[in-house]
């Protein structure tokens, strides 16, 4: 029994709603993207951790069926996020002094919706291919997608974000050659541009995908590792799709303690990608003028109470009426 899994999941899904404001008015869709996949793992596993804190009952199957299919996804979709971030970052780098047209960030967002939601669904699709039986209920833990672990397993499951993170780091490694090109007008570069993009923010997203990209490697990596461990021969669909419906219960009582660690770091993965994204978003500059606008805003709209005149080196009066709209 984990009491501190709710708390600590409910925390991380709250503290994504702090970086939230500026990317939505960017028009971030990979960021945004990442915001929607990290908050709803964190309710998933923050719910299960509550449910099916000190037993394996068979409570809610539908549940269950989505969550499970969700995680799956999930793999898929945060490799991808960095890896549009990274495309992105290359782009503006390596592009020539033209203004960003509109008709082009337009495709650059569908592309990236198809990269952060479209692939993830695929891979929910494909996923049944190696989906041995409905799912796992893990005491402590909660519902969990199943895997019949296999050659073609390996190549459906961690083969593709290992993959995408791969291509990703080759991005972030042209992009900065192309900053180290243009470091003297790069700044400016980007104040004239119009993809709202300034040198701080610039190397935040960089960073970000950069140490994203290493993180998921390593997990990907070691949850490879482990379930290599068991590892099966492919018979034909039938044989591995056998009694596809039953569902598999694991209390922690009956069950090895390798294993029981395994699950134990796999669980914190989700928290501590979340806590990464918010400590590069949520103290910087622009986002601490984020808070003082939100906060100036509710003290004249909501308390009601008189606020001087603008300081120099305040936040302007615009940026609360911005705050208000959003």
């Amino acid at each position: 029994m984990h009491p501190e899994f709710p708390p600590v999941s409910f925390l991380a899904a709250l503290s994504l709603l702090l970086p939230l404001p500026s990317h939505w008015r960017a028009q971030n869709v990979a960021t945004l993207s990442i915001i929607a996949w990290l908050f709803i793992l964190n309710v998933v596993y923050g719910v299960d951790a509550i449910i099916w804190s000190d037993n394996v009952n068979i409570v809610i199957p539908v549940w269950c069926d989505i969550t499970s299919k969700i995680i799956i996804g999930s793999t898929f979709a945060l490799p991808a996020t960095c890896l549009c971030i990274c495309i992105h970052l290359e782009h503006v780098a390596s592009v020539n002094r033209r203004k960003t047209l509109l008709s082009d960030k337009r495709i650059r967002q569908l592309f990236e919706l198809f990269m952060c939601f479209g692939l993830p669904m695929v891979s929910m699709g494909l996923h049944c291919i190696v989906q041995g039986h409905r799912f796992d209920i893990i005491e402590g833990y909660g519902c969990r997608p199943t895997t019949y672990v296999s050659i073609p397993a390996i190549f459906l499951i961690w083969v593709p974000p290992l993959t995408l993170s791969a291509i990703a780091l080759g991005f972030a490694c042209a992009s900065f050659v192309q900053f180290a090109r243009r470091r003297s007008t790069f700044a400016r570069y980007l104040d004239t541009s119009r993809n709202g993009l300034t040198i701080f923010r610039y190397f935040r997203l960089m960073l970000l995908a950069v140490v994203e990209m290493i993180w998921n490697i390593m997990v990907t990596s070691y949850t490879l590792w482990f379930s290599a461990m068991d590892i099966r021969p492919w018979t034909n669909w039938a044989d591995v799709h056998w009694n596809f419906s039953r569902i598999d219960l694991y209390p922690t009582a009956f069950m090895p303690k390798i294993v029981i660690t395994h699950y134990y770091l796999a669980w914190w993965i989700v928290p501590a990608s979340t806590f990464i994204f918010v400590a590069f978003f949520a103290f910087g500059k622009d986002a601490v003028n984020e808070y003082t606008a939100c906060i100036m805003w509710i003290r004249r709209n909501v308390l009601k109470q008189t606020i001087g005149q603008t300081a120099p080196g305040s936040v302007p009066l615009a940026r609360y009426v911005m705050c208000s709209q959003h």
